[in-house]
């Protein structure tokens, strides 16, 4: 049996294809990708953080900055030294001024004439701190001024770059021999660094504001030159910076017109300021026209290099890289799609060479007096770019994080190592003040290296008084017949006549001139007996203090 079919049409048979789909024209290349089969993902950013603008992010980073902030502080704290004669200084100078302020009681110290920061500022407010908390209070207090730099330093850099930048920036920072130095020192280099600080965060967040807010921001940078003197130096790079972050909004002709306004309203609060307080000598003697030393250059670059040369090296790193390009999405709100070279490069530039300044200037000085603490100035304004370094050097999605370990590993060494070093370059007087309080006696008269050491410690116990010593800086001394003799004559007579009830040496490896001729005299003359040798141990050698009292015979 045989079956049929229909018959079946030849068009039945035939598959029609349709043609594909035209391509869809890609502005961004000159050729088509056919899409292939399976998941397809989108091309990634740049940089790992570009997607994310959401809460997450601020959280995970001020979540990180927390942690810097802690690690800063507990590197600081470990420090541990008796008061340096500087702290001791200040400290002491400030009950002065409260007294004087406050109490109408003579002010004969003359701190005006030779500090080198207004004596009603800081030392005001660390006496007052002093009286409550003592000196632990008081150099909590440099620590707290240090850690808002550093929270400072990290805002700053997240407007002008972004957080990654800025973490970096701040982690570098916050290891970094001066600052952990500043934040356990009870002078006023802490209190300036903190409102320069301040000073350049506000100008950066003000920047796309109205130009009224220059003004409001001028009391800040004029407060920080009055805290300390030297402070002076880096106005020109508040500025400079003001001008640059302002140009990202309003272009240079307002720009300019912004940066000329906060520094006419700084130099006016200054100049306003030096007429009120008559504080020109004190200035010209302190920073404008200090006295130069004999310290040749390359000691001076050498010890800024092992205190500032990491830090600075990556900063540079940062310029050069982003001179050349800005695709890492670095420039949040930009007004154009990426920011030209020549504003990338003067950003670089000016933050770079500020480090350079302190070293620079003290160079000129021929001096390393506190050449320690003056590189901390410097390396706040070059760690924005060092920040910039480190993540140009670990490339989008921490391609590279071995570098950024690097860094920090040999960051938090050099930190280490360094601030405990300076720390303890001065003399331990834990076993000094004992042993002096058993022997000073209200109203005596005494002669001291050191001496403002003492005068703290013992004043507090009304055991002593400012005016009760004397150091081996000047002497003026009247002696019995009238004359009036200066330096190592007025020493010698001093001694000679019995004048000071005892006297304090501080040798180590060799005495000056003048405590060398003190020294002499009172052997030679038998008029006073050594009562005390303390030993004491520095980073820079051994040593030990002499207490020499005069035989009661004499008296």
């Amino acid at each position: 049996m045989s079956h049929t079919h229909p018959p079946v049409h030849e068009e039945t048979l035939q598959l029609r294809v349709l043609p594909p789909p035209p391509p869809q024209a890609d502005p961004g290349f000159s050729f088509v990708e056919q899409p292939l089969p399976g998941w397809t993902l989108p091309p990634p950013a740049l940089m790992g953080w570009a997607a994310d603008t959401g809460r997450r992010r601020r959280t995970v980073a001020l979540a990180m900055l927390a942690a810097v902030l802690v690690v800063q502080a507990a590197l600081s704290l470990r420090l541990a030294n008796s008061a340096f004669e500087d702290e001791a200084l200040y400290i002491w100078a400030g009950h002065v001024e409260i007294g004087s302020l406050f109490h109408g009681a003579p002010n004969y110290g003359g701190f005006g004439s030779y500090f080198s920061g207004a004596p009603v500022l800081y030392p005001v407010l660390a006496a007052a701190v002093d009286s409550v908390l003592g000196l632990a209070g008081v150099r909590a207090l440099s620590l707290l001024f240090m850690l808002t730099a550093t929270a400072c330093l990290y805002g700053l850099t997240r407007r002008l770059f972004n957080e990654r930048a800025g973490l970096c920036a701040s982690a570098l920072f916050a290891v970094s021999m001066p600052t952990l130095f500043l934040g356990h020192f009870a002078t006023y280099d802490a209190m300036a660094v903190c409102l320069l600080a301040l000073t350049a965060w506000l100008l950066v967040v003000i920047a796309p504001r109205h130009w009224a807010w220059a003004a409001a921001v001028a009391p800040v940078a004029a407060l920080a030159v009055g805290v300390k003197y030297a402070s002076a130096l880096f106005l020109p790079t508040l500025v400079l910076l003001y001008v640059l972050a302002a140009y990202r909004d309003h272009y240079m002709r307002r720009a300019l017109l912004r940066g000329a306004l906060f520094g006419a309203a700084t130099f006016a609060l200054l100049g306003g300021g030096l007429v009120a307080s008559g504080y020109l000598s004190a200035i010209q003697s302190t920073t404008t026209a200090r006295a130069h030393g004999d310290t040749p250059a390359w000691q001076i670059l050498q010890d800024s290099t092992r205190w500032a040369g990491l830090l600075v090296a990556v900063a540079l790193v940062g310029t050069v890289t982003y001179a050349r390009t800005a695709r890492l999405a670095e420039i949040p709100g930009w007004r154009r799609a990426v920011p030209g070279r020549r504003w990338r490069t003067c950003l670089g530039v000016l933050l770079t060479g500020t480090a350079l300044l302190a070293p620079a200037y003290q160079i000129h000085l021929q001096t390393e007096t506190s050449l320690q603490k003056h590189v901390g100035f410097g390396l706040f304004f070059a760690a924005p770019m060092a920040g910039v370094g480190v993540t140009r050097l670990m490339g989008a999605h921490f391609k590279f994080p071995q570098w950024a370990i690097a860094i920090g590993v040999l960051a938090l060494t050099l930190g280490l190592s360094q601030s405990a070093s300076s720390f303890g370059s001065w003399p331990d007087t834990r076993y000094l003040i004992p042993q002096l309080s058993y022997t000073v006696r209200p109203g005596q008269h005494w002669l001291g290296d050191p001496k403002e050491g003492p005068v703290y410690c013992l004043s507090r116990a009304r055991r002593t008084h400012y005016q009760d010593w004397l150091s081996f800086f000047f002497i003026d001394y009247r002696t019995r017949d009238g004359r009036y003799l200066t330096g190592v004559p007025g020493y010698r007579a001093a001694v000679r006549e019995g004048y000071f009830d005892g006297v304090v040496l501080d040798y180590s490896g060799g005495l000056a001139p003048a405590e060398e001729a003190v020294r002499q005299e009172m052997r030679i003359t038998g008029r006073y007996r050594l009562t005390g040798s303390l030993p004491y141990r520095t980073s820079t050698g051994a040593g030990h203090f002499e207490i020499w009292v005069r035989q009661q015979s004499t008296q």
